[in-house]
């Protein structure tokens, strides 16, 4: 779990510095900007990326755990059917190994 947070961490600072990095090309577009315009729009910029990147991680967070629910849910069916084939095959196993004796006795 712990390698999963680190990873986590180094995907979101690399997400960070993209954002920094791409608000100073952007801004670097205008350049009859002040030195203060230019970094309140370089704020502003990165600060709508990272938003956007924190709703996509979201929505990615969400459907993980539906897909999970899902998938443990199908198991849990799956299993279910498994056990029920195998209790009736013992049972018919069962019968046909008793029957013969009953028969004949």
């Amino acid at each position: 779990m712990e390698i999963a947070r680190l990873e986590g961490y180094l995907a979101w600072e690399a997400e960070v510095a993209a954002a920094e990095r791409d608000a100073r090309s952007f801004a670097a577009q205008f350049p009859w900007l002040s030195p203060g315009e230019r970094e309140n729009l370089e704020q502003a910029y990165a600060a709508d990326r990272l938003r956007y990147a924190e709703d996509v991680v979201d929505r990615a967070v969400e459907r993980c755990r539906q897909l999970a629910a899902r998938y443990r849910s199908e198991c849990r069916r799956i299993c279910a059917r498994w056990a029920a084939v195998c209790l009736s095959v013992a049972i018919a196993t069962a019968l046909l190994a008793v029957i013969p004796a009953v028969l004949h006795g």
